[in-house]
């Protein structure tokens, strides 16, 4: 196997001029250009890696390095009218009484139309709602309980123009929520959980987060296990994508999560942190959905996960300065904050203010 790993980043007037110097490309169409590139090779447990200036690769005339630097550069369909060239926000929204660091906050279907509507206001460009909680250790719910939850706030958040995700496993509430108003599909479960799901997405035809797991929430976080966790994220994520376009799902209606705290340990999540960039080599959208997450907790020692909103907006800044173009966080108006002005120090240099 062969893989590209951009590294190199820059941003604002540094990418402008090293592109139209050609000794940079755009990451995925976005703000962030690269220089240099890690060129990977797996065969078995032996893993070779090499890092060489751009041009060097841009210039090889071996059509496999060609076909990857284009999935890498590419620039993004939008999706569901959202402009994927900038980094937005999904503002998460968990009618559930037992979600791992807001369960109860909003269990009530107005609490949570209230909140979606200020989510919005506050810089979301997605409402991602769901009804089942999927932390480590949880128990699945009905799907009739799953629907009372999810369906009234969907519509009345569609209704009044927001853009709503559903996140969910279960193909019947896809449908639901999809005939109530939701956009987008946010799977956990990367259309696997339900056996009816891979259809029902493609006939649905929203587009739909595919998130890397292994093993199911009750059980996930039991002594996790990778050769290289990077690297086998993304040969799993390369087949959940291929399985979904079998099925009928079109590539530009998918988005990839990597899925941080979903069957991986501490360091399994760092490092996926560290090597986010790679994933851009699906040549689909990427989503970092770790807001307020316990490895957060371990890295600080703050226990709470309400209290975490600082290490996740830290790591929400570090997955967009790598390319990610949505970015799953409960605390919409801190993030944003931080995101409006990481993206003004990558605007070209102005005067006058």
């Amino acid at each position: 196997m062969l893989y590209l790993r951009p590294l190199g980043l820059l941003w604002g007037k540094d990418a402008d001029e090293a592109v139209e110097a050609q000794e940079a490309c755009r990451l995925a169409g976005g703000l962030c250009a690269f220089t240099l590139i890690e060129v990977i090779s797996r065969g078995g447990p032996t893993i070779k890696r090499e890092t060489h200036g751009l041009r060097a690769i841009a210039e090889s005339r071996d059509d496999n390095l060609q076909n990857l630097l284009s999935r890498i550069t590419v620039p993004r369909e939008p999706v569901a009218g959202l402009d994927l060239s900038r980094p937005s926000i999904m503002g998460i929204i968990n009618v559930t009484p037992d979600s791992f660091s807001d369960g109860g906050e909003v269990f009530e279907t107005a609490e949570a139309v209230a909140q979606g509507a200020r989510f919005a206001e506050e810089g979301a460009s997605v409402i991602d709602v769901g009804g089942e909680s999927t932390r480590p250790g949880s128990e699945g719910i009905a799907e009739a309980v799953e629907r009372e939850r999810i369906v009234p706030v969907v519509r009345a958040l569609a209704a009044a123009g927001h853009r709503v995700s559903i996140d969910t496993r279960k193909a019947s509430i896809m449908r639901d929520a999809v005939k109530a108003g939701a956009q987008m599909i946010n799977d956990v479960s990367a259309l696997r959980f339900d056996g009816m799901s891979l259809k029902t997405a493609a006939a649905l035809g929203r587009p739909v987060c595919l998130m890397h797991a292994r093993g199911d929430p009750k059980t996930m976080q039991e002594n996790p296990s990778y050769e290289d966790v990077a690297l086998d994220v993304f040969d799993e994520l390369e087949g959940l994508i291929a399985r979904a376009e079998a099925a009928g799902v079109k590539r530009s209606l998918i988005l990839a999560d990597p899925g941080i705290g979903f069957g991986k340990s501490f360091r399994h999540n760092l490092d996926l942190l560290k090597r986010l960039s790679l994933l851009h080599g699906l040549g689909v959208p990427i989503v970092m959905g770790a807001s307020r997450k316990g490895f957060i907790g371990a890295l600080t020692g703050e226990s709470a996960g309400r209290k975490r909103a600082a290490g996740s907006i830290g790591i929400a800044l570090a997955a967009a300065a790598q390319g990610a173009q949505l970015l799953r966080v409960h605390d919409v108006k801190a993030t944003a904050q931080a995101l409006k002005l990481w993206r003004a120090s990558c605007e070209p240099e102005t005067s006058g203010l």
